[in-house]
């Protein structure tokens, strides 16, 4: 039986047990769908990525326990982080990854990871009732991206003490909804939770995708282009962003909490 090693990695945390864990398995060679599917779904976090070495860059994929999914930040900083410290990379080399949004870049940055993402500015639309009684509260403002509802409230308190209906928001036509309003400290600029039940995940701990939304919006508004975010689920995390034309970086920390080695 062939061994594959696999890492499990708290994403946009300088702590074991917050941020956002996400599974890194490593590939000699390339694997079926279905099979990364079923290990994905045996992982049971929100992401589990899958890489391996191509000629002159890595390619990489990410599953939920459910879907493929085009996009994700939280497993690429986890990937980056497991290559750098398992050696697999020089520390200091860059990384580029070959994904389904394109090539991604990443970078060292001190103790920081930082992520080189596209940008997925939303569009206004108009607010419905269906999403209000979905979340339990009406936003201030809604916007739609490529993939997500932006939803913008009045306070933080209110983002925090959300209580969605996981079941009904899993109906609506979008990857997921984004809820954010301004910080209630110093410390950052914005506040988020990221709500995915269509895809699997009813409450994603930190969304790295998710700030390629927040980080065009908060930067029109707040008129800058550097922001610190703070994702305030159960586990939290914080990121720091840097809007480039249509480009985000988005950069973090990261904890490896255990290695190990797939077995089938």
């Amino acid at each position: 039986m062939r061994g594959i090693k696999c890492w499990q990695v708290d994403a946009f945390t300088n702590r074991p047990f917050k941020g956002n864990p996400a599974a890194v398995c490593w590939l000699d060679e390339a694997a079926d769908s279905r099979w990364m599917q079923s290990v994905a779904a045996e992982m049971n976090l929100s992401e589990t990525a899958f890489v391996r070495r191509r000629e002159n860059a890595f390619e990489l994929r990410w599953f939920t326990p459910t879907v493929e999914v085009d996009l994700c930040g939280h497993a690429t900083l986890a990937t980056a982080h497991v290559l750098w410290s398992s050696d697999l990379v020089p520390q200091g080399m860059p990384i580029c990854f070959q994904t389904r949004s394109g090539v991604l870049t990443c970078t060292q940055d001190r103790d920081f990871i930082e992520l080189d993402f596209p940008a997925t500015p939303a569009t206004a639309v108009e607010i419905s009732s269906e999403l209000s009684n979905f979340l339990g509260v009406e936003p201030v403002y809604l916007a739609r991206s490529c993939f997500d509802y932006l939803a913008v409230f009045e306070s933080a308190e209110t983002v925090r003490s959300m209580k969605p209906d996981f079941r009904k928001l899993g109906t609506l036509p979008v990857r997921g909804v984004i809820a954010t309003s301004l910080a209630d400290n110093d410390e950052f600029d914005f506040v988020s939770r990221f709500f995915a039940p269509a895809v699997g995940v009813d409450e994603d701990p930190v969304c790295g995708s998710a700030h390629c939304c927040l980080a065009p919006y908060w930067a029109a508004r707040l008129k800058r282009t550097r922001l610190m975010a703070n994702q305030i689920s159960a586990r939290g995390g914080v990121l720091r962003l840097t809007l480039d034309g249509d480009r985000v970086m988005l950069a973090g920390q990261a904890v490896t909490v255990w290695l190990g080695e797939l077995r089938v």
